[in-house]
């Protein structure tokens, strides 16, 4: 047995969170793709038995009611809110990442022109350059809906590029291609500081690592909950809106979920207070009362405990890369540093592609984004140091 091989067994014989590990249905491979869908938690089947066979096949309409079908978006947001930095209250779940974004983006441009006294006095959108593509195509959309001018900026460049035309700033917390964390609460002061309005999108962050969204005074955030908060293929995303700007709140897509009297069927429009008036229709209610079966993952666990066993496990997978993999053979993008990582490690190499598809079959499941990027995504949940070491084994294997 290896020295690294020895260590990574007495890591995970001392690991806190090592029990958790139990909560999920897990097979012999190393599963390094949470940051893509978590794992299956294993408590989902049999609640998904009972909410399909008895709430939807007995008790049907009635379950809308007696099930807490109605209040299943708020509950479920306040099961998140303490994973994001949240007080109960601002989160509400339902619809996808892409549709929260754009409720998010145009109603932070309709917040700044409120704030700033006249229609036309902010006319432009800053956008992460190297945000998730979809999160780009939305930003564009939500500027030409609001007469806005999209400008893309690296977020180290953000400060710089802000002004009195600045209306929204639509932020990725952690970079979807190399891991890399970006300073959530010095570009939220920075936003403010020029009067506008921060979005942030936690896709990577969320039930990876500590976000302090009330702490930061963020103003609205999106993300989805089939990553590292292992909700499923598919499950519903949710929106932040933080609780003094939810009376101003004033989402693009208004409906009948959102409206003050649902029930009412008034022809005019009221906004429901506080989080609710972020929903939009019927909650698509199996894929969330899935995501709130798998949520029970939490009990018990700090947010703290799975930053500084992500933190380690990235270290140590790191540390193992360079020790078994030939030289040169890769080359991380991921920063080094602490504060500026995320819970995933991304390498380079040629033929990430063919290489990603080897892992795979050997019992290694990362994913591969395009042209040479290779990504493992430590879920510290379920992920063990002994898993961090056996799959820079394998890999340095694949590239020999």
């Amino acid at each position: 047995m290896s020295d690294l091989e020895l260590r990574a067994r007495e890591r995970d014989a001392a690991d806190p969170l090592a029990a958790v590990r139990a909560r999920f249905v897990l097979d012999e491979a190393v599963y390094l793709d949470g940051n893509s869908l978590g794992a299956l938690p294993a408590a989902v089947p049999g609640r998904m038995e009972d909410v399909v066979r008895r709430q939807w096949g007995s008790l049907r309409i009635r379950s809308w009611d007696e099930s807490g079908w109605w209040t299943a978006p708020e509950r479920i947001g306040d099961r998140i809110a303490p994973l994001v930095g949240a007080a109960p209250g601002q989160i509400v779940v339902g619809d996808s990442t892409s549709v929260n974004v754009f409720k998010a983006l145009v109603a932070a441009v309709r917040l700044a022109r409120g704030t700033a006294g006249a229609e036309g006095g902010r006319d432009e959108i800053v956008v992460d350059a190297t945000t998730f593509p979809t999160d780009g195509y939305i930003a564009g959309s939500a500027a030409r809906m609001t007469g806005c001018t999209l400008r893309p900026v690296a977020p180290a460049e953000v400060p710089d590029a802000l002004g009195d035309r600045t209306a929204a700033v639509l932020l990725n917390h952690v970079d979807y291609r190399t891991g890399r964390l970006h300073d959530l609460p010095g570009l939220t002061a920075a936003v403010h500081a020029a009067g506008a309005v921060a979005v942030w999108d936690l896709c990577h962050s969320a039930g990876a690592l500590p976000v302090g969204l009330d702490e930061h005074g963020v103003d609205l955030a999106v993300g989805c909950t089939y990553k590292y908060l292992n909700g499923g293929p598919g499950s519903p995303a949710y929106l932040y809106v933080r609780r003094e700007l939810q009376d101003r709140f004033d989402s693009p897509l208004p409906g009948w979920n959102s409206h003050a009297e649902p029930f009412g069927m008034r022809a005019d429009y009221e906004p429901a207070a506080g989080a609710p008036r972020g929903r939009v229709g019927t909650p698509d209610i199996l894929s969330m009362l899935a995501l709130e079966a798998a949520l029970e993952v939490w009990d018990g666990v700090s947010v703290d405990a799975v930053r500084a066993k992500s933190l380690a496990l990235t270290d140590f997978f790191l540390e193992c890369v360079a020790a078994y993999a030939p030289e040169g053979a890769v080359e991380s993008l991921t920063p080094a540093a602490h504060a500026e990582r995320g819970s995933q490690v991304a390498l380079r190499c040629p033929d990430a592609g063919e290489v990603m598809k080897r892992l795979i079959a050997s019992g290694v499941v990362g994913d591969y984004r395009p042209p040479d990027v290779l990504r493992f995504g430590f879920t510290p949940l379920y992920v063990g140091f002994a898993d961090a070491e056996r799959a820079a084994r394998i890999l340095a294997d694949t590239l020999s």
